[in-house]
């Protein structure tokens, strides 16, 4: 008997009917001969709410207390289905990440999956039941809940399937799939049949909505990853190791990121460990650094930029104002309206001329480049937001993803 792990986001649970659609396709899934793990986001846009009420009754909300509450609007979405499931009839039971056996480690609002010691939903599906497991959550060895960050749920999904020894994972969202762009900027943006779990991992790294540690996990465990829309029954978009060769050879995607703020530290002096004195501070604060720029040294002083989430904004410029007056730094500015533009494709490795065509193309557009980072089969120009859509815009055309060429 196969045995499937569904993951459902928000809006496809955001009221009481959606609800009920996604308890008529699971035991319609399960009806087929499958067993049936689904992990469920909380509905609608119950975390952004709930971390403004948060937000209301403290200026700053400890970390632990965050989780404990957050980690309640995936347990709700849990119970709901599993209601309306039992009343099809069709047996099912919800579990929170403790209950699942998902064990976390590292920060708090950003866990880390230590662990999964599948043995309670082992015995749920020996017992017929579907289960329903809460995303975005696990359990410290102290025993607290920790959640697992945005998109979280995916992670939670990936994780189970590996752990289960799934047959497959399937994510089902209020899309039809992943995208050449994100179709709400660009219109004429193709939905892909498949694509693979580097090109995947690259553009959900730089704002494409799945969450990149699932991708990762996918990757190492093997876990071939079905994206479709929980409203319509279409193919959807297969994410998975063997792709076929001749959609390599092109540019795959643009993809974006408006949560991005740059971080200047001014005046630094040009000498051995200075870099890791600034870097290994965010580090212990929990604060990922995504693009670094070291401007050329003067008079043995140099200028040190790099790029964080915007969200983590304020608690890096808490970590790095102290060092940079330690190390006498001249001092530290910052800018909040950034974004990012990224092309992915693994046929960008084996041809020169992207980089220079990426940036001609943002030239004519007038956006100018703040910075820019690479990898093999990626190139990320940082801009000002408010010019992020229309570079998406005109680097789709440009590469003409619309008609599936990048010639």
């Amino acid at each position: 008997m196969t045995l499937i792990v569904q993951k459902y986001g928000g809006s496809s649970l955001a009221n009481a009917e959606r609800i009920r659609n996604v308890a008529q396709r699971i035991a319609k899934t399960r009806a087929q001969g499958n067993r049936i793990v689904a992990v469920c986001s909380a509905m609608g846009d119950t975390t952004d709410e709930l971390m403004e009420l948060a937000n209301q009754v403290s200026s700053r909300p400890e970390g632990r207390e965050m989780d404990a509450l957050l980690a309640t609007g995936e347990v709700v979405s849990c119970a709901l289905v599993s209601l309306a499931l039992n009343a099809l009839p069709c047996p099912a039971v919800s579990l929170t990440g403790q209950q699942a056996g998902i064990r976390a480690g590292g920060f708090h609002g950003k866990g880390l999956i230590a662990s999964i010691e599948p043995d309670r939903v082992l015995h749920e599906l020996a017992a017929d039941r579907v289960v329903i497991v809460a995303g975005f959550q696990g359990v410290s060895e102290g025993m607290d809940v920790m959640t697992l960050g945005r998109g979280g749920s995916d992670v939670t999904a990936v994780a189970l399937a590996a752990a289960l020894k799934a047959d497959r994972c399937e994510i089902y969202t209020d899309v039809q799939g992943i995208y050449t762009a994100d179709p709400r900027v660009v219109p004429e943006a193709r939905k892909l049949d498949e694509i693979d779990y580097e090109e995947m991992l690259e553009l959900a790294a730089h704002g494409a909505k799945m969450q990149p540690r699932s991708i990762e996990l996918a990757e190492i465990y093997n876990v071939p990853i079905l994206v479709a829309s929980s409203f319509e029954d279409t193919p959807g978009t297969l994410i998975h190791r063997e792709v076929s060769m001749e959609v390599r050879e092109r540019v795959r995607g643009v993809t974006y990121d408006l949560n991005v703020a740059k971080i200047s530290v001014l005046g630094v002096p040009d000498r051995p460990g200075i870099a890791a004195t600034i870097f290994e501070p965010l580090a212990a604060g929990g604060v990922s650094v995504d693009t670094i720029v070291q401007n050329a040294s003067v008079d043995r002083l140099t200028d040190l930029s790099f790029t964080v989430a915007r969200t983590d904004l304020r608690h890096a410029l808490e970590v790095v104002r102290p060092v940079a007056e330690q190390i006498h730094a001249r001092g530290v500015n910052h800018n909040d309206k950034l974004g990012n533009v990224s092309i992915v494709g693994t046929g960008m490795q084996f041809a020169p001329g992207y980089a220079a065509r990426m940036f001609r193309v943002l030239a004519e557009a007038n956006i100018n480049i703040e910075m820019i980072t690479t990898s093999e089969i990626r190139i990320t120009c940082i801009v000002n937001q408010e010019q992020v859509h229309e570079a998406v815009r005109v680097l789709h055309r440009a590469f003409r993803l619309d008609v599936g060429a990048s010639s």
